[in-house]
């Protein structure tokens, strides 16, 4: 019976965070009201309580969940990663998945404007389980560099990058192209984090015979 009873709620769930997803998506995470995301889903509003204190905390549960995934796929094959490139095209292929899914990113980015009006949501948005912060980013890459430079400001370059890239994209202005900030942003990275080995590409004159 409890079995049952768990997971009718977390179906429940379910159902009202994908129509949260569906409404934010079609009218915007400020102009849904929790009133019509349970009329959407069908169920009372009293469902929606029983499950979050507010729609802050659904946004924070959907964001959670989708990224789990994303995250675990991520930070296996970041392990597998012998130097800083491979490690960094790993990440850059999961952030790849985050720009294809425009109805996603339209939302993640208000809802991330959002929080800044809030000093628990903004503390809550640089946590591992909400988005790539730049400390995520330097955990990630700290056993790759190779240099002085602060792992840090390599996850705050890439931070910077990729969320300036998807605000550009969600308003169609892709005079750059994702694969030209992923290409940069790595080349950025290797630049800082590694040490370069001698040959005619580092400029040291070609050998002669």
């Amino acid at each position: 019976m409890a079995k049952k009873q768990q997971e009718k709620s977390q179906q429940t769930m379910n159902e009202l965070m994908a129509s949260a997803v569906a409404l934010f998506g079609s009218k915007g995470f400020a102009q849904t009201s929790v009133a019509e995301i349970t009329e959407h889903a069908g169920y009372a509003k009293g469902s929606f309580y029983r499950h979050w204190n507010s729609k802050d905390e659904l946004f924070l549960c959907i964001v959670e969940q989708k990224l789990k995934s994303y995250r675990e796929a991520r930070e296996a094959k970041v392990k597998q990663a012998s130097n800083l490139e491979e490690a960094m095209n790993v990440i850059w292929d999961f952030l790849e998945t985050i720009v294809n899914d425009r109805n996603w990113s339209c939302i993640f980015l208000e809802f991330t404007v959002y929080s800044a009006t809030s000093e628990i949501l903004r503390k809550l948005m640089n946590k591992s389980i909400y988005r790539l912060s730049n400390e995520i980013f330097a955990d990630l890459v700290r056993d790759h560099v190779e240099t002085d430079f602060p792992p840090e400001k390599i996850g705050a370059l890439n931070t910077a990058l990729f969320e300036g890239y998807l605000i550009q994209h969600t308003l169609d202005n892709d005079v750059l192209t994702f694969r030209e900030i992923r290409e940069a942003a790595i080349e950025l990275a290797l630049k800082n984090g590694t040490i370069k080995g001698s040959g005619p590409e580092d400029g040291c004159p070609p050998a002669t015979s």
